[in-house]
């Protein structure tokens, strides 16, 4: 009669072909691994949608009743909504959607598309004269890579026109995402006209203003059909510089004026000016650049520097560029930490291996690690999880369990053939007496996880790549310890072992006695077990509370809040006092300024501000060992020099700040 079937046994019976499947397993593996996408952070989706709306000349209180009141009242017929929270100042709204943590990512497009439809039912009720409402729900783009374009005799005109130039040029690289520009300024032209003049002359300014716009205005002429070929007719007249404005004729009550006569005409930048951007405290232009979803960011990240390079060379004398922030190199230092992980734990383990069950035993188990890995990292393509934050966090817990199965596959074939059994005896018995209660134990190991699997908040799309990754290690593991292991042991294991003879040693005789009294006096053990776990919950309120550490990445960012009615001038003045105080300070390695916004998202867990006159962020990258004294030193000068101004300095964090309910008006 045939007893249950021994999947060891079989493997031993078909030893060809568990040859091939390893060699498979590593090939593709290695294919895998070199495949991957690579990224700080894993996929994330940022629930939150910005509506703005601009009302100009409104004043805050009818902003706030006729505008954001109204919308925020709509919102609330959301069945997904957590919170709004909404910014109104004179003439202008700005109302977050906040939906709940709950709330499923492939739920998240059809949402915002109900947002727009209940905001576009109610645009009968606002008033005349409304800018809007605008919708912003790509406010997670994540652009890892950063370049500030400076000018040294140039203008900023001029130097737009480069950063222009090279955006046109990096739009080639493989796996390009998202650019934008920050910190650009609008030209314009102004017309400064002698109320003297115009009262002398009896002209009015806004017929002079309407004039120039019929003028301007783009009108159809119509089209001419030759023969075979078709031709636009299209009026000249319109203006594209101030020399044009200037050689203008008007005609007003009946008689005829230069313009140049009764203005001045000037080419300058729209005042109040735009929100600026600054690297190492001189005016730039920002290029911000996102990756693909689901790339490579190394790959990417060094076609990209190929790229700018080449661009640098064809710049003129005066243009710089420098490197605000460069995602490829937290990444290579991420994945490179893993690498190193990854030898450290096989190196750990032959030891152990070869200490505990010797160079052969030892040898059996290091081979499982590779083809466990060469598994979890085809499973990790073909799933498309990427190699990133969390995923090699997972890959680094995994390196500590994935040996255990293999370790006790191999440490009962031992055992078997200390008491005389062949290898192929010892191998298919390692598989009856120990391949359940392995499986068991791998599952419970696999069921701690879980919570994390099945956590439907944004926490836990964060970080579920935890528990798939962990899951499959260890169930991979096992398919490896009672498939692969036992045909490598036969292989690697002799069968000249010797059983172990005489008394244990003085642990191994300490542990016989604690095993004996435990079970002589089960009550007395399960009652001390039971004070142990009481005493463990106890402690807990002792334990501090954080699901996620804090980011170990240089950067600090330093928040400066002037009054509510600050114009952007004063902010800029306020953040000059700043950059006085970070020249030459040896702690700096550099950094940037954003005058009238906070900084772009270079980091998925930034919580970011938007357009404001009276706020500035500065993004600090301090020598990675001077840090938290360098944000304390910070923090001082912020008490004691500018006093009434709302500083903030923080580190990054790893998660997105989600305040509770508040509504501000500014």
């Amino acid at each position: 009669m045939k007893g249950p079937f021994n999947l060891s046994e079989w493997a031993l019976k078909h030893q060809s072909f568990i040859w091939y499947l390893m060699f498979v397993a590593l090939l593709m593996g290695v294919f895998s691994y070199f495949n991957l996408g690579r990224e700080e952070d894993p996929s994330f989706t940022i629930k939150t949608m910005v509506i703005q709306s601009k009302w100009p000349g409104a004043t805050q209180e009818e902003t706030l009743k006729q505008i954001t009141d109204r919308i925020e009242k709509k919102l609330e017929e959301l069945d997904s909504l957590d919170y709004v929270k909404s910014y109104t100042r004179p003439g202008e709204s700005t109302v977050y959607v906040y939906l709940r943590d709950t709330t499923s990512a492939k739920d998240i497009p059809e949402i915002w598309y109900q947002v727009r439809k209940k905001i576009n039912d109610i645009k009968y009720q606002f008033p005349q004269g409304i800018q809007g409402p605008s919708f912003n729900d790509e406010f997670g783009d994540v652009f890892g890579s950063i370049y500030a374009f400076t000018a040294d005799g140039l203008t900023m005109r001029q130097l737009r026109d480069y950063v222009e130039q090279a955006r046109m040029e990096i739009r080639g690289v493989p796996g390009l995402g998202k650019i934008e520009m920050v910190g650009q300024q609008d030209e314009v032209l102004y017309l400064n006209f002698s109320t003297r003049k115009l009262a002398a002359l009896g002209i009015d300014e806004r017929q002079v203003v309407q004039s120039l716009q019929t003028q301007n205005a783009v009108t159809p002429a119509g089209v001419i059909e030759a023969g075979p070929e078709r031709i636009s007719v299209r009026t000249s007249g319109k203006f594209a510089s101030e020399k044009d404005l200037a050689e203008v004729n008007l005609k007003l009550n009946d008689r005829y004026y230069r313009l140049a006569d009764i203005a001045e005409i000037s080419r300058g930048y729209v005042d109040p000016a735009s929100p600026e951007f600054r690297i190492n405290g001189k005016p730039a232009i920002g290029l911000a650049i996102a990756m693909q979803k689901g790339g490579n960011v190394q790959a990417f990240g060094k076609a990209l520097h190929t790229r700018i390079e080449q661009l640098t060379a064809d710049l003129p004398v005066g243009v710089g560029i420098y490197n605000v922030s460069d995602q490829a190199v937290v990444v290579e230092e991420a994945v490179g930490g893993f690498t190193s992980a990854l030898f450290e734990a096989v190196v750990i383990v032959l030891l152990v291996s070869f200490v505990s069950l010797g160079v052969r035993a030892g040898l059996v188990v290091a081979c499982s690690i590779p083809l466990v890995l060469a598994m979890v990292f085809v499973f990790m393509e073909y799933s498309g999880i990427t190699m990133q934050r969390i995923s090699l966090g997972a890959l680094i817990i995994a390196l500590g369990l994935l040996v255990d199965d293999a370790m006790i596959t191999v440490e009962m074939m031992v055992t078997r053939l200390e008491m005389g059994e062949t290898k192929e005896q010892a191998a298919t018995f390692a598989y009856t007496s120990t391949a359940f209660p392995m499986l068991t134990g791998t599952l419970v190991t696999v069921a701690g996880f879980v919570p994390i699997g099945l956590n439907a908040s944004s926490a836990g799309e964060y970080t579920y790549t935890l528990f798939a990754v962990i899951a499959c290690a260890m169930l991979v593991s096992w398919v490896v310890a009672v498939l692969f292991a036992p045909v490598i042991g036969v292989h690697i294991l002799s069968t000249k072992v010797k059983p172990h003879e005489g008394e244990p040693g003085r642990i191994g005789k300490a542990f016989n006695g604690g095993l004996l009294w435990c079970m002589r006096n089960r009550w007395w053990a399960i009652g001390i077990t039971v004070l142990c776990f009481v005493l463990a919950l106890f402690s807990m309120r002792y334990v501090q509370n954080q699901f996620f550490p804090s980011s170990d990445r240089p950067e600090i960012l330093v928040d400066l809040n002037l009054p509510q009615n600050s114009s952007i001038d004063e902010t800029r003045r306020a953040v000059d006092r700043l950059e006085a105080t970070l020249k030459d300070d040896p702690d700096i390695v550099r950094w940037s300024t954003y005058i009238g916004q906070g900084a772009i998202r270079f980091y998925l867990p930034l919580d970011q501000q938007l357009q404001n006159p009276f706020y500035a962020q500065l993004v600090i990258v301090s020598k990675g060992h001077t840090r938290e004294a360098m944000m304390q030193k910070l923090r001082d000068r912020l008490r004691n020099d500018f006093v009434g101004i709302g500083g903030y300095v923080q580190a990054l964090d790893l998660v997105l700040d989600r305040t509770p309910y508040r509504r501000a008006h500014f």
